[in-house]
């Protein structure tokens, strides 16, 4: 049985296990918390070119994040060291930044999680290095599709999986691999809590959606089979079968008749190509 407590958005929280609901002071910190991440994304478009290094980007989104008045969730979370995840080709999530460089033809996610007057604003986009293949660009694609496809499915009175289902049949019609090691998760005070947010799945299961609901729905989509490993960093997930990866990441929350995403570029560089 699921529980759901509403919650005071002006106190700290636990995760617990239980579905917290907000009100509108943690919708109000939210968009502020998304905005930022957003714009951070946004400020990074230009800088995706071959050669530059993924520790610069990362610098820059420190101190972008820093400048704003935030601080970056992932530095120091669970011993990782950097302001972001920078995920590139067969990469599924959680990159290090390092002295790699990015080379023509690469797709790239980088994902941040700013968090600001105590609320997370989690969000990850595609990138395309210079000329980047037909089959790569397609990936991207269908994987910004899937995204918006399960957006679409975030309404009170709906349940979580209709949003894994409509993802998963989406996704499998084009005949990629959905990730299932990994998923979305609630957010707002807290970085990662309850519900989880699968990306495959049978529609009408799962929790119930109920207005205050905040979580993060970001699939992750192979051009291959869906199986993943880790590896021996602790961090970097791969796909097995060495096939292209993509993913896109919105926060949202769930309103009276819908719902609101927290992280929509102020730009409009939703998914690439991006105008520089």
């Amino acid at each position: 049985m699921t529980d759901y407590v509403t919650v005071d958005d002006t106190e700290t929280v636990l995760r617990d296990g239980t579905i917290k609901l907000h009100g509108p002071t943690g919708f109000e910190g939210m968009r502020k918390a998304g905005r930022l991440a957003a714009e951070i994304l946004d400020a990074v478009a230009p800088l995706v070119q071959p050669g530059v290094t993924t520790a610069s980007i990362d610098d820059v989104v420190r101190q972008m994040t820093l400048d704003a008045g935030a601080v970056p969730a992932t530095l120091g979370y669970r011993g990782y060291a950097h302001s972001c995840c920078i995920s590139i080709n067969h990469v599924v999530c959680h990159g290090i930044p390092s002295d790699k460089t990015f080379k023509d033809g690469d797709i790239v996610n980088i994902d941040v999680t700013p968090l600001l007057d105590g609320w997370h604003g989690d969000s990850s986009r595609m990138y395309l290095v210079g000329d980047v293949p037909l089959k790569a660009r397609r990936l991207v694609d269908v994987t910004y599709e899937c995204l918006m496809i399960g957006i679409e499915q975030a309404r009170p009175g709906a349940r979580l999986g209709d949003i894994g289902a409509a993802i998963q049949a989406h996704a499998e019609k084009q005949r990629y691999g959905v990730v299932r090691d990994f998923c979305g998760h609630g957010l707002g005070r807290l970085f990662h809590d309850a519900p989880e947010v699968v990306h495959a799945a049978r529609a009408g299961t799962g929790p119930e959606l109920k207005p205050g609901m905040f979580f993060t729905i970001e699939p992750m989509i192979n051009l291959g089979k869906p199986a993943v490993k880790i590896l021996d960093d602790g961090w970097t997930a791969v796909t097995r079968d060495r096939s292209l990866s993509a993913q896109f990441e919105h926060s949202i929350g769930i309103t009276e008749d819908g719902c609101e995403i927290f992280t929509t570029s102020p730009k409009g560089l939703h998914k690439p190509p991006y105008a520089a």
